[in-house]
């Protein structure tokens, strides 16, 4: 199957947008200066004057407030920074730094930071801006700027220029972190997952005849299988790459139990990992450096979270609780910078929250509490995730911020469940 036109475009265009932003970026990363009594820099984003400046502006000011480390200044009733920068008014107006940005003859975009309370241009930059202004490829290269503009200005880059792979009418899809863009790139296909390197993802398709692991370029939509399960009463499925990008861990089930196994991607024979002697383990993720993996198992007689060397050894309990529905844990997910790992926990009947793990402390934290939420899955930054909630009366996928436990929507419409965060896509795909 083929990716849509634009959908290619985007991906395609993540290549050139990676080398030009290797050649702009300035030496360092200076994190501007700020005081009083918030614990984020106020940022001002000043009018864009250019055909399509509106857009680039909204773009860049809502990147900036879905990173929950920026508080957005309205530039209204402010001094423009389109003159000269009066340091000293900025200063009046608590505002720690300004943003100006104009569009080039080229296409470019120029970018400069302005630190108020250094008084001073901290850093600029020109970033490319391919295409027609708001396609696929136009927006994904902006939300690379306002990435690149939240580390000059916290130290952190950001994590606009991801998207997010979910399961919408049995097919999977991808949308923009920031929830546009929504396309289907498979014609069927359950539990997405990405390559670490966002050339690709691997997911399973669940038939009569058959339940094989899949793997789809993006870039070419061409398609693979990675098992072949030839059986009605034998299933593949929630597969997950490795950090290393060479094999994957799934779940197979069979009329004895369901175990954990691993398959290189290039091909070969599975192999198992664990041995639940009729009882059922899954749902695998795989720690940052690839030496460990959580994953899901009832093998104590209810559902908990465990822990494991990658090759299914030293397994040790990670969740712990009474037995029943309200104790039931699924659907791990460790976080990129090794630290946490966010599961889903049963706290009432029916109702399923989201749960992070402390790995070296093992202290939990409850990130939701409205509705139902279920299948979380880390953004590059080890702070936010995407999840499947019903708070909004419907299946969707929502943000959290992990620290704030601030929520956004992300999909409307028909309903979208089963979801995984791209890594930063600043290489080919």
């Amino acid at each position: 199957m083929k990716l849509k036109s634009s959908v290619v475009t985007a991906l395609l265009f993540l290549a050139v947008m990676s080398g030009a932003a290797e050649v702009v970026r300035a030496q360092g990363v200076s994190v501007i200066g700020y005081s009083g009594s918030s614990t984020k820099p106020k940022v001002m984003v000043d009018s864009v004057r250019s055909a399509g400046g509106d857009s680039i502006r909204a773009i860049i000011v809502r990147d900036f407030e879905n990173s929950d480390r920026i508080i957005v200044v309205p530039p209204a009733g402010m001094p423009s920074a389109g003159g000269p920068m009066n340091y000293a008014l900025l200063t009046q107006f608590e505002v720690n730094g300004v943003v100006v940005a104009s569009l080039l003859p080229s296409g470019w975009l120029h970018v400069e930071l302005h630190d108020v309370v250094a008084k001073l241009m901290k850093q600029k930059a020109d970033f490319p801006l391919p295409g027609i202004p708001g396609n696929p490829a136009w927006r994904l290269a902006l939300h690379g700027v306002a990435d690149s503009l939240e580390a000059w200005i916290t130290g952190t880059r950001g994590i606009a220029q991801t998207r997010i792979a979910f399961v919408r009418d049995g097919r999977v899809w991808l949308v923009d972190s920031d929830g546009a863009n929504a396309n289907p790139v498979t014609p069927r296909g359950l539990s997405p997952k990405w390559t670490p390197n966002g050339r690709a993802l691997v997911y399973y398709i669940n038939d009569a005849e058959s339940s094989p692991v899949m793997i789809t370029d993006l870039a070419t939509g061409a398609q693979r299988a990675l098992t072949s399960m030839r059986s009605s009463q034998a299933q593949d499925y929630d597969p997950v790459v490795t950090p290393d990008g060479r094999s994957i861990v799934f779940a197979r089930s069979s009329d004895s139990g369901t175990d954990l196994f691993t398959v290189p991607l290039i091909g070969g024979s599975p192999q198992r990992l664990t041995s639940g002697r009729g009882r059922a383990s899954g749902s695998a993720s795989v720690s940052p450096d690839g030496q460990r993996m959580v994953f899901a198992s009832d093998r104590s007689g209810h559902q908990e979270v465990y822990i494991s060397d990658i090759d299914g050894t030293n397994v040790e309990l990670l969740t712990t609780g009474g037995v029943g529905e309200r104790n039931w844990r699924d659907n791990p997910d460790w976080s990129p910078d090794g630290r946490t790992i966010a599961y889903q926990s049963g706290i009432e009947r029916g109702a399923f929250q989201i749960m992070t793990i402390d790995v070296r402390s093992q202290t939990t934290k409850q990130i939701t509490s409205d509705g139902r939420n279920d299948d979380p899955s880390w953004a590059p930054d080890s702070r936010h995730m995407v999840i499947t909630s019903t708070r909004g009366g419907t299946t969707q996928l929502w943000v959290v911020d992990a620290q704030s436990g601030k929520m956004r929507q992300i999909t409307r419409g028909t309903g979208a469940r089963g979801s995984a965060w791209s890594p930063r896509l600043t290489g080919t795909p």
